[in-house]
């Protein structure tokens, strides 16, 4: 087969033996039509040793099924990969990898192991073992059918220390339900081994401070080809063997790998639909072994959900809606709201107020367990449809947050009886969500002041750092919120460590910036017990679609001072706008009462859009907590079920080499909902950041109130994403 597009070279001629002859055969046969082709049967798509689709080392063209999240933890040869994957949709997908490599020798040392001082040490290096991180993205470009191929184009180690940095071009097709043929072509690492030619002159790679993507490598310098075949002789157990062309130059260098054979094989078994669990034979010298957790993020542990059904909607009779004599009668507004305010609280929610006349009666409702607000929304109009009288039939219900009145979902009753055993969507479409500015029912005088208090576990973790994988705190945390109107609250946090390491970070960060972050490991170290925050917050509606927030005192665990928010956000728009302003002060590090001696002003503005099919978008453009200016561009998927997957990345006018390690800030984001491991419905959630370095530009305030989160759960677009559940 020849590549008349790549330009010889004696490694080539070298490899015309081998390279060449294997993948031309595995080429045709990806290529070639059979009579089983044409079979509709899956085989699932496997991880391999990077944490990827793969055969066993090289990719393959699979993508994971949309929305599935893997973790994969590999080792051999001295390498531990943890990697997370995340198929973004269905033809995209990213991936974060944090390596472990004892003995790699990198720029800094000399072949025996001791120290060159005169070469600068790489952050993160260390005689004994070298952390590296790594980003990957993969993209299908098409898909298989009877006589095609799938064709997928990757990009591996594209944003890190260019350590594993590689680019493919990999088809992949099934020759039978159980049988996977793969061929491809690789450059980078993966055009390090017995290649056939070059395509242009890619620039030599030195393992730096990373951070910045190596666009003037890509597709460049020597291209190799890799291969392999995967048959699933059952539904659980899949045999592997695949050809590679990842020379594995730094790994042989530094005597960690002796790379005897290009040939690969491996055993991947199934324990269940969530794990996999594989074994290799690499290199013709090393073992090793991986597994797999994977999940589809759209799915429940308890699917439905486990708590109690709610009430059915009682219907009424032609008599039921022609009477009226219940509004002639004093004492049947205060019996409504008694027993109304009483089937509230059985269902989980929390009556504030009501207002009736003969058709249409308005509630505030405070929603403080259902993750799903249509779900809240749901339960709300059966319980109204059971208590209040048969003459009203428009239930307008107004939900509050943070005294605040967010929306106005009114329901038809006659809608409501005659759609409940029909689709939601059905009811969604006769459904009016409005603005519920100055449209809620006043706070009934028994309902504040009040105390909220609880007392429970807490956990902080630090992910993937260039020192440790793993660093974590775990103990008790008192936390309180005393309302004294519906809007104006204070709030506060305590905490105990009771066991954990995050105070035992040694490493000094070096900065050229105001050190805004990087002395984060001081308050684990100092603070033990901790204030976390002490505030006074007032929230307001200023205006039709305008919300508004000023926030007073211990603001954060490094910071202090005052904080004020307005956002423009209409209820059935897809766009909000924001603008944020703060004057902070950095508090000790002992998080008590006590100040240091920065202080800044910071502040945002801020865009935000939800794209459809579950995708968020937020830009942030302003000024840092290191007084450094930029902007900060994320993008989230969502589910109907809570769960949020995303990335961001913070750009600012801090030079790259100002910045330090890293070159600038990213990281991703996992919020999982509690409900979806319970089966019970809660509002609580847990949000891992996985963020590979703490560096002190581009940093906010972790403020928790910030309006735009609170505000959106109620507005249409978010209410018809989650809408399935209103009869839940």
């Amino acid at each position: 087969m020849a590549f008349p597009f790549l330009k010889a070279t004696s490694r080539a001629d070298r490899a015309a033996a081998g390279g060449r002859r294997w993948f031309a055969v595995l080429a045709s046969l990806c290529v070639a039509p059979t009579a089983l082709a044409g079979d509709t049967t899956e085989m699932r798509p496997t991880y391999g040793t990077f944490g990827t689709p793969s055969l066993i080392d090289m990719p393959t063209a699979e993508s994971a099924p949309d929305a599935e999240l893997a973790t994969t933890v590999s080792n051999f040869a001295g390498t531990t990969r943890t990697t997370l994957s995340f198929q973004i949709t269905p033809r995209l997908s990213g991936s974060f990898r944090y390596s472990a490599i004892d003995g790699l020798l990198v720029p800094g040392y000399n072949v025996d192991g001791s120290y060159n001082p005169l070469v600068p040490l790489p952050a993160g290096v260390n005689p004994n073992t070298y952390y590296d991180r790594s980003f990957d993205l993969r993209f299908r470009l098409v898909d298989e059918t009877r006589y095609r191929p799938a064709v997928a184009i990757g990009l591996q180690d594209f944003i890190g220390t260019g350590l594993y940095g590689g680019e493919y071009v990999v088809a992949t097709k099934s020759l039978s339900p159980r049988l996977r043929v793969t061929a491809g072509l690789g450059w980078g690492r993966l055009g390090s081994h017995n290649s056939i030619g070059s395509l242009g002159n890619r620039p030599v790679n030195v393992i730096g401070e990373g951070g910045k993507p190596t666009f003037d490598q890509w597709f460049r310098g020597d291209v190799a080809p890799f291969g392999g075949i995967a048959w699933s002789p059952t539904d659980k157990l899949t045999l592997k063997a695949e050809y590679s062309s990842d020379a594995y130059t730094d790994e042989v260098r530094s005597g960690i790998l002796d790379r005897k054979s290009s040939w690969n094989f491996g055993v991947d078994y199934m324990v269940s639909r969530n794990l996999q669990l594989s074994v290799y034979s690499l290199y013709g010298s090393e073992v090793g072994a991986s597994f797999t957790f994977f999940n589809d993020v759209r799915k429940s542990t308890v699917p439905g959900g486990s708590e109690k059904a709610p009430l059915p909607v009682r219907p009424r009779t032609e008599a039921d809606m022609r009477d009226l004599g219940w509004t002639t009668d004093p004492q049947a507004p205060a019996s409504i709201r008694s027993r109304l305010k009483s089937g509230l609280e059985t269902a989980g929610l929390t009556y504030e107020g009501l207002t009736l006349d003969a058709r249409t009666a308005t509630l505030r409702l405070v929603n403080t367990r259902y993750n799903n607000e249509p779900q809240a929304l749901g339960r709300a109009a059966r319980v109204m449809s059971r208590i209040l009288p048969g003459s009203i039939e428009t239930f307008r219900i107004v939900p509050m947050v943070n005294g605040m009145p967010i929306s106005a979902v009114t329901f038809q009753r006659s809608d409501l009886e005659r759609l409940e055993h029909e689709s939601a969507d059905e009811l969604l479409a006769r459904t009016q969500v409005t603005d519920g500015y100055r449209l809620s029912p006043p706070a009934e005088a028994d309902a504040y002041p009040k105390l909220l208090w609880s007392l429970g576990p807490y956990y902080r973790l630090s992910l993937f750092d260039p020192d440790q994988p793993l660093r974590g705190d775990f103990g008790s945390r008192l936390q309180a919120t005393y309302k004294l109107r519906p809007n104006i609250e204070i709030s506060g946090s305590l905490t105990k460590k009771l066991f954990g390491n995050l105070d035992e970070a040694t490493r000094v960060v070096p900065s050229k910036l105001p050190r805004v972050r990087t002395d984060s490991y001081q308050y684990s170290k100092q603070g033990d017990p901790a204030l976390e925050h002490l505030t006074i917050s007032g929230f307001g509606r200023p205006g039709p679609n305008l919300y508004s927030r000023v926030t007073l005192g211990y603001l954060e665990k490094m910071y202090g001072g005052i904080s004020g928010e307005l956002l423009w956000k209409p209820t059935d728009s897809r766009l909000g706008l924001g603008a944020e302003l703060n004057w902070v002060k950095q508090r000790d590090f002992n998080q008590r009462f006590g100040f240091r001696d920065y202080d800044t002003v910071t502040g945002h503005l801020s865009a935000y859009y939800d794209f459809g099919n579950g995708f968020h978008g937020q830009l942030d453009v302003g000024r840092y907590l290191a007084g450094d200016k930029g902007a900060t561009i994320a993008l989230d998927r969502e589910f109907a079920n809570g769960w949020r997957v995303g990335a961001y990345a913070t750009f600012t006018d801090v030079p790259f080499d100002d910045f330090g390690e890293g070159s600038f800030d990213k990281g991703l984001r996992i919020t999982v909902p509690v409900q979806t491991l319970l089966g019970q419905p809660t509002r609580t959630e847990s949000t891992v950041l996985v963020q590979p370095l703490t560096r002190d530009g581009g940093a906010r305030l972790n403020l928790k109130d910030r309006l735009y989160p609170r505000v959106r759960d109620y507005h249409r677009p978010d209410l018809a994403r989650e809408w399935g559940r209103v009869w839940r």
